[in-house]
């Protein structure tokens, strides 16, 4: 059975740098068994963000890959943050946010592009948890998804 680490490096994907705050806060804290992260943007690997509104600079595919941006930056401040992957023995939640226009109905799907690669990482049972996907005004720097989780580690 492949751990969460292997399992990563087989979808052959680069983890963007672990972002630094550029405010007043952590960007994950552990408590006890559960790793909190604050909400994160679709950083890329030369560090620059994806910018721009679902609905309006995006149509719903692209904002999914956003949101699979954004749960690569997660992935990159848990590695960074605790070594390793497999430290994570669960999702527990998932609160995804989209940059939207008023008339986008379809968060879910767009905050699915994390969701789907959690699963792919820990595995159905333990890579999907509870779920929140809604649509803001605005985000922080015209991101179009910011998503932060809660964690169980091992």
């Amino acid at each position: 059975m492949m751990t969460p680490d292997e399992k990563f490096q087989a979808l052959g994907d680069t983890l963007p740098p672990a972002p630094t705050p550029l405010g007043v806060y952590k960007p994950f804290l552990i408590d006890g068994k559960y790793l909190y992260v604050s909400g994160h943007g679709p950083v890329m690997p030369d560090k620059s963000l994806i910018i721009g509104r679902v609905g309006k600079d995006f149509n719903m595919e692209e904002g999914k890959i956003a949101a699979r941006q954004v749960g690569l930056t997660i992935l990159s401040t848990i590695k960074t943050s605790l070594g390793s992957l497999n430290k994570v023995k669960r999702v527990i939640k998932v609160l995804g946010m989209v940059n939207c226009t008023p008339d986008f109905e379809r968060h879910p799907y767009v905050i699915n592009g994390c969701s789907e690669l959690f699963a792919q990482v820990w595995g159905d049972e333990n890579g999907i948890g509870v779920r929140s996907a809604v649509g803001m005004g605005s985000l922080p720097d015209n991101i179009p998804v910011e998503i932060e989780a809660l964690f169980e580690l091992e």
